[in-house]
């Protein structure tokens, strides 16, 4: 396979997982910026490490105000709930609320079953591969996007 076959692969799964997450932004009225954010902060949690507004803003790519409304925007949608981080008092946690989780959940399940499925036909040593090969990819994308 061509390697520039490979990258409209990828470009044609990024239009396709692009279009979902728009219908799911549209369906509960968020914005994309909000659903970046969940996200993000969804990921955060999975690796234990947690999540500041200022983590986020950089993630982001966001101003102070633009990160303060997108996390009011969240949190008065029951979305979001802000504490203050066991660790350092003085710094402030994000955490995604489990009505949040249910709502991607209910959404993203059923493409979440399809693509388990899918690998499922695969390899443990092919799916070793993929990964490698997407970790690798979402490394030189998220390079040049940071430059």
């Amino acid at each position: 396979m061509a390697n520039d076959d490979l990258v409209h692969r990828l470009r044609a799964l990024t239009v396709e997982l692009e279009s979902v997450g728009s219908e799911f932004a549209s369906r509960n009225v968020l914005h994309a910026t909000d659903v970046r954010a969940l996200i993000a902060l969804l990921d955060r949690s999975r690796a234990g490490v947690v999540a500041t507004p200022g983590w986020l803003a950089g993630h982001l790519g966001l101003n102070s105000a633009s990160t303060t409304a997108l996390i009011d925007r969240l949190e008065s949608r029951g979305l979001v709930t802000r504490t203050r981080d066991e660790a350092d008092r003085r710094r402030v946690a994000l955490h995604v609320t489990d009505a949040a989780q249910d709502m991607g959940w209910a959404f993203f399940g059923p493409l979440i079953d399809r693509v388990q499925t899918v690998a499922e036909g695969f390899s443990d040593a092919d799916l070793d591969i993929v990964s490698a090969f997407l970790d690798q990819v979402i490394t030189a994308v998220g390079d040049l996007r940071g430059s």
